[in-house]
């Protein structure tokens, strides 16, 4: 698709970062509301990792709508392009996040819980960069929202 690495890794990079913006909305939202209402781990994950996807489809979705495009045309678009993204994103993210001794437990009110998500997001960016590489480099993932968005 691109020329060289450097673009390669740009359109990655940028990619990337837009997953992560909706993958953290979601999981900040859902991991403050499950932990605030002292829900289990399980019912606080299972809700961060559905506004992840949310959000993160959201924000995939909404430019290509607001330029005209149908529903039908743009909800298979963002699940091509964000779902193995969003899938890496929330497993390697939900994982840290259970990792933590106390983060789940410590609440929004809590640096180990912000400190925790945080690190726990990053890493997750981290992860799903190659990812988001090898889609683009092979036309697939963002490389096709980009397409539209050329046009």
């Amino acid at each position: 698709m691109h020329g060289n690495n450097a673009s390669l890794n740009r359109v990655a990079f940028s990619a990337t970062v837009h997953c992560l913006t909706g993958c953290a909305i979601g999981e900040v939202l859902g991991m403050v509301i499950g932990t605030a209402l002292g829900w289990s781990n399980v019912a606080t994950i299972a809700l961060a990792v559905a506004l992840a996807f949310f959000f993160g489809y959201s924000l995939t979705m909404l430019p290509l709508l607001r330029s005209g495009m149908a529903l039908g045309a743009v909800l298979p678009l963002a699940f091509a392009s964000d779902t193995l993204s969003i899938t890496v994103m929330e497993i390697v993210d939900n994982l840290i996040m259970l990792a933590v001794p106390g983060a789940m437990e410590a609440g929004p009110a809590s640096l180990l819980f912000w400190g925790s998500l945080t690190f726990a997001l990053l890493v997750a960016g981290a992860v799903a960069f190659p990812v988001n590489r090898y889609l683009i480099a092979r036309g697939k993932g963002h490389a096709v929202v980009h397409q539209h968005h050329e046009h």
